[in-house]
């Protein structure tokens, strides 16, 4: 029996919009580094693959019984990657209005403290009051095309940010005291990026990361962003309605690993699903009941799953002591670790630097 990859997407108090008033949540803390910490470890200890962590340009909602204001994703990937060991840290870092060598900085520097676990959420902004929080340009979703010309833009960006991971050869330090030589300039590039929406001189600031290339990964509902993930992600979340949904989709994306995102609400008895509003199916019901549509649902080409949990941290203690020990029982996901790299745990190799392999062939 294939295992399948296990990640749980972490967002505030949870969400269930209301999940901040759960007798459990601790809605005073959501602006602690504490809290960020406790959750991820809770993951690691169910031994998961990795975290995505949610982030915005502009607060979630209007509505003030609701939660509103965030962390830093990235800030908070890297004040608990000294405090982890093993699990994946994937920040979502928006690409509108934000600038690529600044992202590539920021995820290489993750991939640094956390010692190969780096991973990076991308995500666009359509939203005109985000693009206001800026002055620099306006956005409009109405337009005929516009949808378009923002994936255009993204799969610029993580180009650039590819390029700029790679500038630097894996070897370019050498930290020579007798000689006096700290690097080797010979070996870091310019990446010469000339595109519509940008131009990118580089090298980055930053050594190529300990994975080489931390793993990209984006969320896709429909035609648009699944070509865009094809050609920027290693990892995709999609959002099928069920089997025979999810099967049509994996046939439509081509990417290394398809995962689907859930809403789910964990109990020790079978309830009737949450009345609540999402982009990705609901499922309220016990881990056995989910284990059962977690495998369904593997079989239709999936690769893995992203939960989300509704109650934080309810619902993630659901996960990692419900879920995972009836997974274990048919044995179809880890009882320990098995890499140290977030690429590892995704069986995705190391890969070569662009730069250094074309000054191999010249050379040749």
């Amino acid at each position: 029996m294939t295992h399948l990859h296990l990640a749980v997407a972490l967002d505030g108090a949870g969400w269930a919009p209301d999940a901040w008033r759960e007798p459990d949540a601790r809605p005073a803390e959501l602006f602690t580094a504490r809290y960020w910490i406790d959750l991820v470890a809770e993951a690691e200890a169910g031994k998961l693959d990795f975290v995505t962590i949610e982030d915005a340009l502009g607060v979630q909602t209007d509505d003030p019984t609701l939660v509103q204001g965030r962390l830093d994703a990235v800030l908070i990937a890297s004040r608990v990657a000294p405090l982890t060991r093993h699990i994946g840290l994937v920040p979502t870092a928006t690409v509108t209005h934000t600038e690529p060598f600044h992202i590539s900085k920021a995820i290489a520097t993750l991939d640094y403290v956390s010692r190969g676990r780096a991973g990076w959420r991308v995500q666009l902004s359509a939203r005109p009051q985000e693009a206001a929080h800026f002055g620099r340009r306006t956005v409009s979703v109405e337009e005929e095309g516009s949808v378009q010309e923002l994936f255009d833009e993204a799969a610029d960006y993580v180009e650039v940010v590819r390029r700029l991971w790679d500038s630097w050869e894996d070897d370019a330090e050498i930290r020579d005291a007798a000689t006096g030589r700290f690097i080797d300039r010979d070996k870091l590039h310019y990446i010469g990026f000339e595109g519509r929406h940008f131009s990118v001189k580089g090298p980055s600031i930053t050594p190529r990361p300990p994975q080489g290339q931390p793993v990209v990964t984006a969320l896709a509902h429909s035609e648009i962003p699944y070509r865009f993930a094809e050609k920027a992600a290693d990892v995709v979340y999609v959002t099928p309605a069920d089997a025979a949904n999810a099967r049509e989709i994996v046939s439509q994306v081509k990417v290394r690993h398809v995962f689907a995102d859930l809403v789910v609400f964990l109990e020790p008895t079978e309830r009737e699903a949450a009345q609540l509003s999402s982009d990705a199916r609901v499922f309220a019901g016990t881990p056995a009941q989910l284990a059962d549509l977690l495998q369904e649902w593997q079989e239709a080409g999936l690769t893995g799953f992203r939960l989300r949990p509704g109650r934080l941290p309810h619902d993630l203690r659901g996960i990692t002591r419900g879920l995972v020990p009836e997974l274990r029982s048919r044995g179809v996901f880890r009882t320990e670790y098995e890499a140290s790299t977030l690429r590892g745990l995704l069986g995705l190799e190391r890969p070569a630097n662009r730069y250094a392999a074309a000054e191999g062939a010249r050379v040749a």
